[in-house]
């Protein structure tokens, strides 16, 4: 069975972000999330980013891992 390496670089893409390094970059310093507001709570994500987000952590699916990274930088 192979298993799908998920990247911050593939996570944005997903999400209908600009994904090259400046990019990304750019998004995390203009991005931040205050201590008690979940990931997929944040007012800066549309719907279907937000849903997307939520059920891949409580799915634990493949972008679980890249989307707690993602969090943690957030932070």
């Amino acid at each position: 069975m192979l298993l799908a390496t998920q990247t911050l670089e593939l996570l944005f893409a997903q999400l209908g972000l600009d994904n090259d390094e400046l990019s990304m970059k750019r998004f995390i310093s203009q991005h931040k999330l205050d201590a008690g507001v979940l990931l997929f709570e944040a007012p800066f994500w549309n719907n279907s980013q937000a849903m997307f987000l939520k059920e891949s952590i409580y799915e634990d699916a493949d972008w679980a891992e890249v989307i707690d990274h993602l969090d943690a930088m957030l932070r």
